[in-house]
């Protein structure tokens, strides 16, 4: 039995909530770069390069590369050969992440109660998403999600009728609806299958996947496929002013479901889609 004392968990996740709002990650860079050579339309060229311009002052001056520096996203791999020590892991989490947005002058956007809407001053409380696994070490994901791109995500109860037009039109429609709003260029995260709530947990991870990493399921790489490619023939282009790169990427992750149920979950993220990993 391995241990692991939380304090350990608080530094990596301050550093994590830093870092993501400070630098894109190298495959998401890797895609906007490619989406300027290749986007037909020049306004959307400029739009693209200025972007480009905005990563690079980020990371040079260590300042945010969006102002809305989200949502702090907790997703945490615990291994069950492994022991946890010097406190309570949650509060750990939520004491990396409050350090991290304050002494990383991150903007704090979270309220208390949803309807009374008093911030809290610190960003917290993140939210956690915990499974355990084989082994004697502790992944950590933080992804700090913005709003902007989180309320234009959509749930969908579809039925086994629909099928894969369906799922297609579900995704479609959704990106459609958020148009501009979500700050396109985008990626997009589709879950499929579970119920409920599992598949809005699926198109959230789906965000974590590299994009160049390609599905091994030939029938979900193709869906992926044509998804990606009929996504960027709405004509949304960059910043929603027209243009021929509308999305950067799309993943769909799955999981088994009720023989009555098709739940469909497509979440919505800007061009930066910030994700840091650090494994104890």
């Amino acid at each position: 039995m391995r241990e692991i004392n939380v304090a350990a968990i608080t530094s990596c996740v301050r550093q994590m909530c830093m870092d993501a709002n400070y630098h894109l990650s190298p495959d998401m860079q890797a895609r906007l770069f490619e989406a300027a050579e290749t986007e037909q339309s020049p306004l959307g060229r400029q739009i693209l390069e200025k972007l480009k311009e905005n990563l690079e002052i980020a990371a040079a001056d260590q300042i945010p590369i969006c102002q809305d520096t989200g949502m702090a996203v907790v997703f945490v791999e615990v291994g069950q050969e492994v022991h946890l020590t010097g406190g309570d892991v949650s509060s750990a989490i939520q004491e990396g992440v409050r350090r991290g947005y304050q002494d990383g002058y991150l903007r704090k956007s979270i309220v208390r109660d949803p309807l009374t809407r008093v911030n809290t001053g610190d960003n917290t409380p993140a939210v956690i998403h915990y499974t355990i696994v084989p082994g004697e070490q502790v992944r950590i994901t933080v992804a700090p999600k913005g709003f902007g791109s989180e309320n234009k995500s959509r749930l969908f109860m579809l039925v086994p009728a629909d099928g894969v037009d369906g799922v297609k039109k579900a995704v479609l429609q959704t990106v459609r609806e958020a148009g501009p709003n979500a700050c396109p260029p985008m990626a997009v995260g589709v879950g499929i299958g579970g119920n409920f709530e599992k598949c809005a947990c699926l198109a959230k991870q789906a965000l974590l996947i590299p994009t160049d990493q390609q599905s091994e399921d030939p029938q979900i790489r193709k869906l992926e496929q044509e998804l990606l490619a009929e996504i960027n023939k709405t004509g949304i282009g960059p910043a929603g002013l027209g243009g021929t790169v509308t999305a950067l990427a799309l993943h769909v992750k799955t999981y088994p479901t009720h023989i009555a149920g098709l739940p469909v979950a497509v979440n919505i993220c800007c061009h930066v889609n910030r994700h840091e990993t650090m494994v104890l």
